[in-house]
């Protein structure tokens, strides 16, 4: 498979996790890939990896809300491979609490990580690429949260439901110089994160109609088909990937 011979990818959040799958799988297919992740020693090991498989790959370790990061990412690519085609916003942070009580810290550090860190990074790449005059593909990972309220999420799923309205509004801007922008808001799904929960995996094949949560394979696989020349014609969209789960929003608690 080489569906992305030739392009170019920035993936934040890509030390583990879906944003590490979906670089691997970018990698595989052909596309030369900048591995972005708050953690250094997981960025280096997970960029080590994809080399160890064939893929090009580089790690660009740093924090998302920072602006000059994200800024600085799109240069280190356009640096390093003469260009950039794609770019998937996975980066992401969860802090759970009760609504009431909820610390001014942690609602600016989930609005800066998730709103900030993607909105600058779409703003920066969107730049470059209207500048090469080639088109390119955003993709911005939302949450089922955004679409279902989860209790002690309120901030969180206020992102990512900002992040949907972002794809969406950007159509308008970016569709001229043949920039797609899209979302994928997945449902469960099992990461190194959400295995260390013993009662993650039961509970939500419990209340999941499919019977089970995702895989990073089937988040990756939604990104990937988002960000390749089979969705040319698909913008300001956001694809579902919960295995039913927002038709019928049984609460996990």
């Amino acid at each position: 498979m080489n569906d992305f011979e030739g392009q170019v990818a920035i993936v934040t959040g890509a030390g583990q996790g879906i944003g590490l799958e979906i670089a691997r799988q970018l990698a595989k297919q052909g596309a030369a890939v900048l591995l972005n992740d708050v953690d250094e020693s997981l960025a280096q090991a997970a960029t080590a990896s994809i080399q160890a498989a064939g893929g090009v790959c580089i790690a660009s370790p740093g924090d998302t809300a920072d602006v000059h990061t994200v800024r600085g990412m799109v240069a280190q690519t356009v640096q390093h491979f003469g260009k950039l085609t794609i770019i998937i916003a996975n980066a992401g942070i969860t802090l759970f609490g009760d609504f009431f009580e909820y610390p001014v810290a942690s609602f600016e550090r989930v609005v800066n990580v998730n709103l900030r860190g993607s909105f600058f990074l779409t703003q920066a790449a969107a730049q470059q690429m209207r500048q090469q005059g080639t088109g390119g593909r955003i993709l911005l990972m939302s949450s089922v949260t955004g679409h279902q309220a989860h209790q002690f999420l309120t901030a969180y799923g206020m992102t990512k439901a900002a992040l949907e309205m972002l794809a969406k509004s950007l159509v308008v801007e970016l569709s001229p110089h043949g920039i797609t922008i899209n979302a994928v808001a997945p449902g469960a799904t099992l990461t190194e994160r959400t295995a260390e929960d013993p009662n993650y995996v039961p509970t939500w094949s419990r209340i999941t109609p499919m019977g089970c949560p995702a895989t990073v394979q089937d988040i990756a696989n939604a990104a990937l088909f988002l960000v390749s020349p089979a969705a040319k014609h698909i913008t300001g969209q956001t694809l579902v990937v919960d295995g039913g789960w927002t038709s019928v929003s049984p609460s996990p608690y």
